[in-house]
């Protein structure tokens, strides 16, 4: 196996692993304080740091790699920790100024994600995000280390750095209990310094020294700066896409705001578990052939990435669309939960399977611009995507009779379109660099998922005959559909001779050989 995929399965892992923890978080978060003042206070004092931030933080992790890399290669290893020097405390100053203004005008901030928060919900809201708002130079830091280490080809420690921030906030859920639940914000603080110190000392192994260094003429941090700007207008289209679904749907039936976001986590989890896993990977390795100008490999490495989305993702999204209304009836159909929500969710998560390929597709295409310093293509096809959304929202939801289905439908429409658009962009940059080989790939691909999902679907009208209904009979029965569905598709795709499979294959031939 090669070293880009076990850099991509331990991320899956390690990604998985920070996964069942923040589930933990809310499984805790709801057992002690259910559905209160307090955990809605919480929740949008949590939420508030994350939207300020992330977006911010994505964009700056995402233009440092492919300059570290120009730098290392130009300038040496002492320059480009030089540069990361610098990048690290222009961005603690940044994050210092935000969260003093933040903690001024707390009570504004909190009304713009709280409109109808009162009293004492209100008062707790304020005070949650007062203290969370100062854990913002911590969350900055944390993603240029995040940075740091994926170019240094380190990607498990990144993964699990979610890991040290629900842990304090368990731990704080907990004490809160028996003190008192103003203490709740001070585990999450605690929680995103926790974030950084956990990524410090495998950045110091990996070379990074600290120095207090700023200088703000330095033409990689100007650099940096125009090339984050395209990247945080590309990331901002996405939420205002998200916040138009929801503003759309709430004048839906109702249940349709939490239809549509119980089915977008699933899509999701799919997308965090393999495709950011293989991005991360992907990118720092674009990042230095491009700088090296190495032109065969860069193109080998995008064919193989897009390559191994395909593989993954079809027969997830065909198996989502096949079998939608048992995962969702299994994983939330529970107290308030009912049949009508697990059909509207169902039915949204069908929607938003068709464009899955499309919102892999265009995360691995987006870094491979990124990787060329082009960050102005995602961003302009990021804008026609979202024109485009919108637009297909008004067309399916007010002239159709589509309601929530027509939301995802637009959703995975403009994904697919936009992914369209990157690979035409991508061809006029560089050139051809592949695409029968992808074609051929997604053909086998569709071909073998197909195939699976005729199989699939006999094998559980079948056994959920024999076993009847049932929570545990009903889980049995979409675990045995599941498996036999992922035996077929890898038989199919294995007959089919594809080549990715094949690397595998002989891989793992050649070191039983050696055994």
């Amino acid at each position: 196996m090669s070293k880009v995929a076990k850099a991509a399965l331990g991320l899956m892992a390690a990604t998985l692993i920070a996964k069942i923890l923040g589930f933990g978080r809310e499984l805790t978060l709801a057992s002690a304080y259910g559905a209160s003042s307090t955990s809605d206070a919480f929740l949008v004092a949590m939420n508030i740091p994350a939207v300020i931030f992330t977006a911010i933080g994505t964009s700056l992790g995402t233009a440092f790699i492919p300059l570290y890399c120009e730098v290392n290669s130009s300038q040496g290893e002492k320059a480009s920790i030089k540069y990361t020097n610098n990048i690290f405390n222009v961005v603690v100053l940044i994050c210092i100024v935000i969260s003093i203004i933040g903690a001024i005008f707390t009570p504004q901030v909190v009304k713009l994600f709280a409109l109808g928060f009162k009293g004492e919900t209100m008062e707790k809201a304020v005070y949650f995000t007062r203290a969370m708002i100062l854990g913002i130079p911590f969350l900055g830091i944390s993603y240029i280390m995040m940075a740091y280490l994926q170019v240094k080809e380190n990607f498990i420690i990144p993964g699990l750095m979610p890991v040290p921030y629900n842990t304090c906030i368990i731990i704080s859920i907990l004490l809160s209990v028996k003190t008192s639940p103003y203490i709740l914000p001070w585990g999450a603080l605690i929680g995103l310094l926790g974030q950084f110190l956990f990524q410090l000392p495998f950045a110091m192994k990996k070379g990074f020294i600290y120095k207090p260094y700023i200088n703000l003429k330095d033409e990689y941090l100007k650099k940096m700066l125009w090339l984050v700007a395209p990247v945080l207008i590309g990331v901002a289209v996405n939420q205002i896409n998200t916040i138009v679904d929801r503003t759309i749907a709430s004048t839906l039936v109702e249940g349709s705001i939490s239809a549509l976001n119980y089915a977008n986590k699933l899509n999701q989890f799919v997308m965090g578990m393999f495709i950011v896993s293989i991005s991360s990977v992907v990118y720092p390795m674009l990042s230095k052939l491009s700088t090296e100008n190495n032109k065969v490999k860069f193109n080998q490495s995008i064919v193989k990435a897009i390559n191994i989305v395909i593989l993954l993702v079809i027969p997830i999204s065909v198996g989502a669309i096949i079998l939608s209304t048992p995962i969702v009836k299994i994983l939330f159909q529970r107290g308030e939960f009912d049949a009508r929500a697990t059909y509207m969710t169902s039915v949204a998560l069908v929607f938003y399977s068709i464009g899955m390929i499309g919102f892999g597709l265009r995360d691995i295409l987006g870094k491979v611009f990124y990787s060329l310093q082009d960050t102005r293509t995602p961003m302009i096809n990021g804008a026609i995507a979202m024109g485009l959304n919108i637009t297909l929202n008004i067309l399916f939801v007010k002239f159709t009779n589509m309601q929530l289905a027509g939301l995802a439908l637009a959703t995975s429409t403009a994904a697919l379109v936009t992914v369209t658009m990157l690979f035409t962009s991508l061809r006029i940059k560089i050139g051809p660099f592949g695409g029968k080989s992808i074609l051929l790939v997604f053909i086998k691909a569709i071909i073998s998922a197909l195939l699976m999902a005729v199989i699939t679907t006999i094998i559980y009208r079948k056994v959920s005959y024999l076993l009847g209904t049932g929570t545990m009979k009903e889980i049995i029965t979409l675990a045995v559909a599941i498996g036999v569905g992922a035996i077929v598709y890898a038989t199919s795709i294995i007959v089919l001779k594809v080549d990715e499979v094949n690397l595998i294959l002989n891989s793992l031939k050649s070191k039983i050989k050696r055994s």
